[in-house]
């Protein structure tokens, strides 16, 4: 508990600074896979985005709430009840990102974050870029998505 606490002190000073860093620095094939700074590219990038999610979420959660009204024409109720349905399944994409981008956080500090979970491989740079939270490369990726169509054809 204490060693988290430490980490997350000496990250949180490293975080002011993390959206300058993202303007800056670009990844590149050509550098050393998951040095240091591409770690902690992808880190400010991760914590960037889970920060701009939880921003939204408070949004999000009053407009549901102000939406609680009983109105008594049942086609208004009706929709309604069809943008509640709406926000609560963003509501429950955002928790499913969130904890994937703390799945990913928790890789970088690992020493794992950017290698394939199936192959062991570097997942590609650019792959990283467009997905950070990735955890399979895109071979892999390809090939789980076949498995799972197969299935659902049986």
């Amino acid at each position: 508990m204490q060693l988290a606490k430490t980490n997350s002190r000496r990250h949180a000073a490293k975080d002011s600074d993390g959206a300058k860093r993202l303007e800056k620095y670009r990844p590149s094939e050509s550098e050393p896979f998951m040095n240091e700074r591409q770690r902690e590219y992808f880190r400010a990038k991760l914590l960037q985005w889970r920060d701009d999610i939880l921003r939204e979420a408070p949004e999000l959660t009053q407009a549901f709430q102000d939406d609680r009204q009983n109105d008594p024409d049942l086609a208004d109720r009706a929709c309604c009840e069809a943008d509640r349905e709406i926000e609560l399944r963003a509501r429950e994409r955002q928790h499913k990102l969130i904890t994937k981008i703390n799945a990913a956080l928790a890789r970088i500090e690992e020493g794992t974050y950017g290698y394939c979970e199936e192959t062991g491989q570097p997942i590609s740079i650019k792959r990283l870029e467009a997905r950070p939270i990735a955890t399979l490369s895109i071979e892999a990726q390809e090939r789980h998505e076949r498995r799972e169509k197969s299935y659902r054809q049986d």
